[in-house]
């Protein structure tokens, strides 16, 4: 029996990740070159997550720092709106993702997001509509490890209140999440999504061979939760 799901949040709340204008915008504020903007973002990526470059302006100083800039207090605060706005329009909601998750919620699942990111996601994530239907979020900058460490399943199923063997997690496979959480002891379950291929992403596990769903409402099917009707 299933008692609570874990959620990972980009490409699986998420639709497939795609980086568009807004960080060549970004990096224009900030007067760095777009295209060292984003050789800087995936090389600290990992440190980032865990938490190691600190959060807001104090982070995005640094970042210019390595490229040898060294911006205005106002050139960072339109840095920071810039990169909320970025991340949001780089990474819509799957138009199902609220249904889904509201479902599960209704039915007594408990449900917490559990994502590997920076300082941006714990901003958004209480302006979007899943803010409403989790009962905890997880983020890797906070616990200060990514997934897959076990500090991260750790951390949501104490959060949950539930034990590991029944709890399912659900994620596209970056970071080696799903390894991860089966060696915690959850179920795991990759999302490969139709629109999922080429996206961004990070330590990809290309060779899963555990269960796999299409979509978020295949989800519901695992769980025995049927859809909601509107």
């Amino acid at each position: 029996m299933i008692d609570a799901v874990c959620f990972d949040y980009f490409n699986t709340c998420t639709s497939a990740v795609r980086r568009g204008g807004g960080h060549r915008r970004t990096a224009e504020v900030l007067g760095v070159d777009p295209a060292e903007w984003l050789a800087v973002l995936d090389r600290t990526y990992d440190e980032r997550a865990r938490g190691g470059y600190g959060s807001h302006l104090a982070g995005l100083r640094r970042l210019c720092a390595e490229l040898g800039v060294e911006p205005s207090t106002a050139q960072l605060r339109a840095a920071l709106e810039l990169r909320l706005e970025t991340v949001l329009a780089d990474a819509p909601l799957r138009p199902e993702a609220l249904s889904v998750l509201r479902t599960l919620r209704a039915a007594g699942v408990r449900i917490a997001i559990v994502s590997d990111c920076w300082f941006e996601l714990p901003l958004l994530l209480p302006r979007t509509p899943l803010a409403d239907v989790i009962d905890t979020a997880v983020y890797s900058c906070q616990v200060g490890h990514t997934k897959p460490h076990a500090a991260m399943y750790a951390t949501a199923c104490a959060q949950l209140d539930v034990d590991p063997a029944r709890c399912l997690y659900v994620g596209d496979g970056g970071s080696r999440e799903l390894t991860g959480a089966t060696r915690f002891g959850l179920t795991a379950v990759q999302l490969r999504a139709p629109d999922l291929g080429g996206h961004l992403t990070f330590h990809a596990e290309p060779d899963w061979r555990g269960r796999v769903v299409t979509s978020l409402e295949a989800v519901l099917d695992l769980v025995g939760t049927p859809m909601l009707v509107a």
